[in-house]
């Protein structure tokens, strides 16, 4: 991850951040990180012009409780005074800031910021907390509510930006420790995203839509058969889509949720309990190979996950 810092209104100094331990120097000072074989400028970059006592990012010793913390209410606020320039450079390449993040809507690759910027100030001049949920970006004013979605597994969190990067070239933002907690994939470091700006209007707080309940009544859906006379190699090797599979019928049951909002009763959705007591959303029957690639590809250009093509067929 990376963050970026304005220092008298020209100098920039960015640090990277991993998920690796510190590297500590036993003789010195704590407040003075070793240089090891880093060459200067590279110790630099790392502890932002000395900035920075770590000079690798580390998770909190602390254990973080989200179902503790209260969820964000995204709100009309003024762009910050800091942070908002229109174009911006670090490490040599110029980055564009956005006039407005309304409608805007982004797919890639999450990672997260923690201990090493703990209470350190962000770009648009707030102070960073790892506890609270906020975010940074390349490109989006400052500040902007986003929803995030963690793609594989569903959870999805609302954030605040609130400062800049990650500035490398696969990831598309930097999430606080804690919204990371909150999506499940802070032991991992990285995630599968989807990011949605909010942008309530001037004066107004955001008004998530109501979701009405759609009650299914399952329909015996007779197996496709495929008659005699059609060659062997005609007939279909796959029968369903099987969207996801969840320990907890919860989580099955709100991704069978998320299909139905999508597509109402276009298609057949079911929760089908098989191997292992897993929770597995199925989409299906579908009659040939054609409609199975075209509701494949329908699936994957509203952002669902890739699914997997199996036979339920007796």
């Amino acid at each position: 991850m990376k963050r970026l810092f304005f220092m008298s209104g020209v100098a920039l100094f960015v640090a990277g951040c991993s998920h690796n331990q510190s590297v500590w120097n036993n003789n010195a000072s704590s407040n003075s990180p070793s240089r090891g074989n880093m060459t200067q400028a590279e110790y630099d970059k790392a502890t932002g012009g000395g900035r920075y006592t770590q000079l690798q990012d580390t998770a909190p010793t602390d254990t973080v409780n989200t179902e503790l913390l209260p969820e964000l209410v995204p709100k009309w606020e003024p762009k910050s005074r800091g942070g908002n320039k229109s174009t911006y450079e670090v490490w040599g390449k110029t980055y564009k800031v956005m006039d407005s993040a309304k409608g805007f809507v982004q797919t890639g690759t999450a990672s997260w910021y923690g201990k090493k910027f703990h209470g350190h100030t962000t770009s648009n001049g707030e102070t960073y907390d790892m506890y609270n949920y906020s975010a940074a970006h390349k490109n989006l004013p400052l500040p902007t509510y986003l929803k995030v979605t963690n793609l594989d597994n569903d959870k999805s969190v609302i954030v605040r930006v609130n400062d800049r990067g990650p500035f490398h070239s696969k990831r598309i933002i930097d999430l606080s420790y804690a919204a990371a907690v909150k999506l499940d994939y802070h032991t991992k470091g990285l995630a599968r995203v989807k990011i949605e700006a909010i942008t309530p209007a001037k004066g107004s707080v955001y008004q998530a839509p109501v979701v009405k309940t759609q009650v299914v009544t399952p329909v015996a859906v007779a197996p496709v058969v495929v008659p005699a006379s059609v060659p062997v190699a005609a007939k279909m090797d796959f029968t369903h889509l099987q969207m996801g599979a969840y320990s907890k019928v919860a989580s099955a049951e709100a991704l069978k949720q998320r299909l139905l909002e999508e597509f109402d009763t276009s298609i057949s959705v079911f929760i089908s309990e098989q191997t292992g007591s897993l929770f597995k959303v199925m989409v299906g029957p579908f009659a040939n190979a054609q409609d199975m690639n075209l509701w494949s590809n329908k699936l994957l250009e509203q952002g669902f996950s890739k699914p997997v093509r199996v036979n339920l067929t007796p």
